[in-house]
Formats: C-alpha cells, sequence, structure tokens
C-alpha cells in the first residue's frame, strides 16, 4: 500500500517598497501578514539596496514565490524597478492611487507614513494587483521620453518666439506692417536673420533684395519687396534698437537649436513608432507620428486599459454625475484626470475633424444643431478614443467603412 505525500503549499511572500528620491522603506510580509522583516530604510544607493535584498534573501523561506511590490513615484521608482532582483522574484508596479485607496479602504485615509504605506502596498500586492514589466514598457517608455522632449521644445520654442517678436519691434519698427506673420514665412525669417538694422536693408533697394532672397532659395514677389524697403526707410529710430538686434541675433541662434532638437526628436518617434502597439494609428488620415506619439506618452501601455470608457473617464472629460435620495444633478465636463491624456484625445479629434469625411460630417452636424466648438472637440475626442482603443487592441489598420 503506497503513502501519498502531502501536497506542498507554497507560500507567498510579499516585498513592498515605497520609494523616495533618496531613500526607500521595505519590509517582508508573507501571505498571513506575519511581518518577517521591516520596515527597513535604505539609500537609493547600488550598495543601499544590495545590502537590503541581502536581508531580504535571509529572511525569505527558499521555497516561497516572491512577489515585489514598488509604488510609482514619478521617476524616483525606476531603479528599483530596473534593478536585478534574485532570480523567480517577480516585480510589479503599482498605481499611487491605488495604494490611496487601500489606505482609504484599511481606515488610514487622513494618515499617511511609511509603515501604513507598505501595508496598503502589501494588500494590493496580495490580492493580484500591480503590472509586471516588460520589454514592450520599455520601447513605451523610451516613446513617451521623446513625445515629452518634443513638447517641451515646442513649448519653448514658443515662447522664445514671442520674447523674438518683441525684440525685433524694438530693432525694426514697423516691419509686421509691411510683413504680419515675420516668423511664419521663410522671407520674414530672413529679414530677421540678416535685416534686423532697417537701414541696411533700404541701403539695399527691391531688386537687390529679390536676388539676396533668391539666393537663398527664398522667392520674393516685387509687391512684397517693395513693401519691405519701403517699411525699413520709414522705420522711426528707437534708442535701445542696438541692443536688441544683439539680444535678437541670441534669440534667433536658440530658435535654431530648438528647432533642431524638436526635429530630431520627430525623428526618433517615426523610428520607435512602428515598433510600438501604436503603429497602425498612423493609418487614420489626420494622425500623424507627433499626433500618435503624444497620445501613446500619455496612455502608456494599452493592456492595462480594460476598455475606451475608462480611458476617456481618465481623461477628465466626462461630465460630472451626482445623484442622491432619487434626485439627479448632471455638472459639465470635471477637467479632472490626465492633463496630457486629455491634450491628446482632442489633438486625435481635432486631427479627424479636418481630415476624416464621416468625423467632418459628424461636425458640422454637431454644429448645425447649435453645438459650441468645446462641445463638439469633445464628441470628436470621444470619437478618436473609441477608434484608437479599437484599433491598437485588435492592431488593425483604419477602415473608414467601419467609422461611418
Amino acid at each position: 500500500m503506497s503513502v501519498q505525500s502531502a501536497p506542498v503549499t507554497v507560500s507567498t511572500i510579499v516585498v513592498a517598497v515605497d520609494v523616495g528620491k533618496t531613500s526607500a522603506v521595505v519590509s517582508v510580509t508573507d501571505d498571513a501578514r506575519r511581518r518577517l522583516m521591516g520596515p527597513v530604510e535604505f539609500a537609493m544607493t547600488r550598495s543601499g539596496l544590495v545590502a537590503a535584498t541581502q536581508r531580504m534573501v535571509a529572511v525569505v523561506p527558499s521555497c516561497a514565490q516572491v512577489k515585489v511590490g514598488v509604488e510609482a513615484a514619478g521617476h524616483y521608482h525606476r531603479p528599483v524597478m530596473d534593478y536585478r532582483w534574485p532570480t523567480g522574484w517577480e516585480v510589479h508596479e503599482l498605481n499611487p492611487a491605488h495604494v490611496a485607496e487601500q489606505r482609504r479602504v484599511m481606515g488610514r485615509r487622513r494618515v499617511k507614513t511609511d509603515g501604513i504605506d507598505l501595508e496598503a502596498i502589501t494588500e494590493l500586492v496580495l490580492a493580484g494587483r500591480g503590472r509586471v514589466n516588460t520589454e514592450r514598457d520599455v520601447l513605451i517608455g523610451e516613446l513617451a521620453a521623446w513625445a515629452q522632449h518634443r513638447s517641451r521644445r515646442v513649448l519653448t520654442r514658443t515662447a522664445t518666439k514671442n520674447q523674438l517678436l518683441g525684440q525685433l519691434d524694438r530693432a525694426f519698427p514697423g516691419l509686421t506692417l509691411a510683413l504680419p506673420d515675420v516668423l511664419g514665412t521663410k522671407i520674414g525669417c530672413l529679414v530677421a536673420a540678416e535685416f534686423a538694422d532697417p537701414a541696411r536693408l533700404a541701403a539695399l533697394g527691391v531688386n537687390r533684395l529679390i536676388r539676396f532672397a533668391a539666393a537663398r532659395n527664398v522667392q520674393l514677389r516685387r509687391p512684397l519687396a517693395e513693401r519691405l524697403i519701403t517699411a525699413a526707410k520709414d522705420a522711426l529710430p528707437t534708442r535701445d534698437a542696438v541692443v536688441a538686434r544683439r539680444v535678437l541675433a541670441a534669440d534667433l541662434s536658440l530658435l535654431a537649436d530648438l528647432d533642431s532638437e524638436i526635429i530630431d526628436a520627430e525623428t526618433e518617434l517615426a523610428r520607435l513608432i512602428p515598433r510600438s502597439p501604436f503603429s497602425t494609428l498612423t493609418s487614420v488620415p489626420g494622425w500623424g507620428v507627433v499626433r500618435v506619439s503624444n497620445y501613446a506618452a500619455a496612455l502608456g501601455d494599452p493592456n492595462r486599459w480594460p476598455g475606451s470608457k475608462q480611458i476617456y473617464r481618465a481623461s477628465g472629460l466626462s461630465p460630472m454625475q451626482y445623484e442622491s435620495a432619487g434626485k439627479r444633478r448632471d455638472g459639465s465636463i470635471s477637467r479632472e484626470g490626465s492633463v496630457a491624456l486629455r491634450r491628446a484625445l482632442i489633438d486625435l479629434g481635432i486631427g479627424l475633424w479636418l481630415t476624416e469625411p464621416a468625423a467632418k460630417t459628424y461636425a458640422h452636424g454637431l454644429k448645425d444643431r447649435g453645438k459650441r466648438g468645446g462641445v463638439i472637440a469633445c464628441a470628436l475626442a470621444h470619437r478618436a478614443n473609441r477608434i484608437a482603443y479599437a484599433l491598437v487592441r485588435d492592431h488593425a489598420v483604419y477602415d473608414p467603412a467601419r467609422w461611418t
């Protein structure tokens, strides 16, 4: 008669890590909520994390399944996530909002300490929450980094252009009367760079100005050239024109550097998008690499979203709803949530509005019904959100017949 051995039960051990800027706190707990170690604080350095890991290994049973839970903290948690943990340990990234909600469930909404955060992280990991990092997360992280870098440079370029126009008005008064959009045209940029001193432009004359522009591959028609020469001859002198021209030259140099960095960022985005889960989105009319990259950077890993409704709600574009005692009172758009995601969805909606026939018809129908521009933009953002989620989920190209 054979004796059957009892099945070996594998316990789960949770390593909870609460990350700060210069230090982190860790605890080790088993699935029976028994604290095996900690809380222990260690420095956010290689030696600090190695020493803390050695202490964890000493208290963890050899046959246990170990799950490391790390609360996302901006970029501070990235070194802990990318650290080479012992073989077999699973690393889970936790949403800070979920950790805060877990504290509320534990009855400690108004109390935030490292120990309580570690308890909340432990409970979430034991409940199966958290996201395991993959190689795709690295690609999406790289895509988000370049998209955010480009956005920052675009904002800086816009501010620089505004400052540059102020200096140009001091150096060359009256130029905008002859050429309203100075920095939006090639000839305007040429005049700002080469003829910030109106006396030089006036001395050049119409014919020589046309030849000068043609030598630099800038087409200049005679009526505009005549207006520019007239404005240069009639410009009022200012006392700070010399200083303004020096500052203008520095701003133009900065503007050229910003343009170069934006082009480099767009080149990187064009390289990364085809390798990402968002590659099929560029098949939608009006959705280029930049629009898709901004959406990808704001959304992150698409697998963490159960549906398009959750994405739209996270963007803050869903209307507020209040219902109590049988009475319901709806409000306007809440605008709570991710600003980056909200802007990305609205930008995708605008792309549809400008180029996609069915979206144009839909937008015109809303306008004919008396809807305001903001309402139409939100409606197109909702449409764009559903299309983007479906294409990424199914990894399919855009089919106009499906979305008419």
